[in-house]
């Protein structure tokens, strides 16, 4: 099992400080991910077209950490050559950060059709819906990042739970505007924006997930991807351990 205070016990002051300022990078560049999807999603419902393009400008920002802390890894991975419990450290940050570079894609899609929206200058149905689980998806990332900060399995199990009740939401909201859409033939392009940008949402949450799924596997020493809810709830409740990572 592994916690905050392992990050200190190596003999080597610097091997600890690596370790530590590569998952700071890690946990601001969640922070930089999460408030993109928050001004992406108001930027949709407000029509606030300027806060939609600085998102969408940000990007850029968001892919050249990714490469950063990409490099940061590699060089403690051929330098350190870590084992157990550092090793799960390094690889839940490789592997965390592409699924927060893919985070920023899609809160860029959702401004990309915010800005759509505001051309079209007429406000459709659905933004009740985008408002809600927008709300409900920059939540899940913030929370797994928290659990990330605090080696919080429990936290972490909680947010791939909840990407359950993302996933059925998003159904029930995409076959109300289907239904809107066939009704109204002339808000098919409005609704079809707030849809893609509802794909989104639901694709930020399945991230999320991908994010606590690494947190369990950082802090118990197991893979839970694809293990199903019930199976990685009792990796969690479990002992944990803290040997060599199984692949």
């Amino acid at each position: 099992m592994i916690d905050k205070d392992s990050l200190t016990h190596h003999i080597s002051q610097q091997f600890n400080a690596e370790l530590e300022e590569v998952r700071s990078h890690l946990l601001a560049m969640g922070g930089l991910v999460e408030k993109q999807v928050n001004d992406a999603v108001t930027a949709l419902i407000d029509a606030d077209s300027g806060l939609a393009q600085q998102v969408r400008e940000i990007d850029d920002q968001i892919n050249q950490m990714e490469r950063n802390i990409d490099e940061e890894c590699v060089r403690i991975l051929a330098r350190r050559q870590p084992a157990a419990s550092d090793l799960r450290l390094i690889i839940s940050i490789s592997k965390s950060v592409i699924d927060l570079e893919r985070i920023g894609d899609e809160a860029s899609k959702i401004a990309r059709r915010a800005i759509q929206l505001c051309e079209e200058g007429v406000a459709p149905r659905g933004y009740v819906e985008v408002r809600h689980i927008g709300d409900q998806v920059r939540k899940m990332v913030q929370e797994a990042l928290d659990a990330f900060a605090r080696f919080d399995a429990d936290l972490a199990l909680s947010v791939a739970q909840y990407d359950k009740t993302i996933d059925r939401e998003y159904k029930t909201a995409l076959r109300e505007l289907v239904t809107y859409m066939m009704e109204d033939p002339r808000a098919i392009s409005r609704v079809l924006n707030v849809i893609w940008a509802l794909r989104s949402l639901e694709r930020i949450g399945d991230h999320a997930r991908n994010i606590s799924e690494l947190v369990i596997y950082l802090v118990r020493g197991t893979d839970v991807r694809h293990l199903g809810l019930a199976r990685m709830a009792e990796e969690v409740k479990g002992n944990g351990s803290d040997e060599a990572p199984r692949a």
